[in-house]
């Protein structure tokens, strides 16, 4: 598989068209995983600097790729936020709002800015929180701001759930950072669910309600600080 290299050609556009210095990638991280918060990362990073080499999609980048990198880029970016909703929150509002309201709280931490660049669909009514934003399918992986977030969010989300392997051992989480993996599932049928299980999401249900739940009616150095703000 051909490795993609993010581009800064979105940003330079829009310091040149539109006078824009400051420019946020955001992205999260956690979506799909059944236990932990989801998090994300609002990043800017220096425009007359040569981008930092071997960034890319966390995705793509091993764990200790992505530890490197994430030093690298706090030393060198001019604005970093990081955001979370909690399990409760995803709970209660559903994955989509939640993930919506961690960027949200990425982009206030991060402070003054001039624009964002999203990675994915455009959200509704974003702009009312982050400003003149735009969207930008598979935008981690072309966009170097956002390659930057989701590094970020990445290692700040894999940090955290390791602190919670260690308080609640026999999931696995050190390793497959809540998502539903075979030892996952299997910690839960063994040792039940946590407090930090996210119990709207259909691999918590099966633990709780039992077969009936697989019906179609749920869907499934120092970082920043990661406690939620105000909305």
């Amino acid at each position: 598989m051909a490795i993609i290299v993010p581009s800064r050609r979105l940003e330079l556009q829009l310091a040149r068209e539109d006078g824009h210095r400051v420019i946020l990638g955001v992205d999260e991280v956690g979506v799909a995983c059944s236990a932990g918060a989801v998090v994300a990362a609002a990043v800017a990073m220096p425009l007359d600097k040569r981008p930092i080499k071997g960034v890319r999609d966390s995705k793509t980048l091993s764990a200790a790729q992505r530890e490197r990198l994430a030093r690298l880029i706090l030393r060198r970016a001019i604005r970093v936020g990081v955001g979370a909703a909690s399990v409760n929150e995803i709970d209660r509002l559903n994955i989509y709002h939640a993930t919506v309201l961690a960027m949200r709280r990425a982009v206030t931490r991060a402070g003054a800015h001039d624009f964002v660049i999203v990675d994915g669909r455009r959200i509704r009514g974003f702009e009312e929180h982050a400003g003149p934003y735009r969207a930008v399918i598979d935008g981690d992986a072309l966009c170097y701001a956002v390659s930057c977030a989701s590094i970020i969010a990445k290692v700040t989300r894999d940090r955290l759930m390791r602190r919670l392997a260690a308080r609640h051992p026999g999931y696995g989480w050190e390793h497959n950072c809540g998502y539903p993996t075979p030892d996952h599932r299997a910690g839960l049928a063994e040792h039940g669910v946590t407090a930090h299980h996210r119990r709207s999401f259909v691999t918590t249900r099966r633990v709780l309600y039992g077969e009936q739940a697989t019906l179609p009616l749920f869907e499934e150095t120092s970082l920043p600080e990661l406690a939620a703000a105000p909305a």
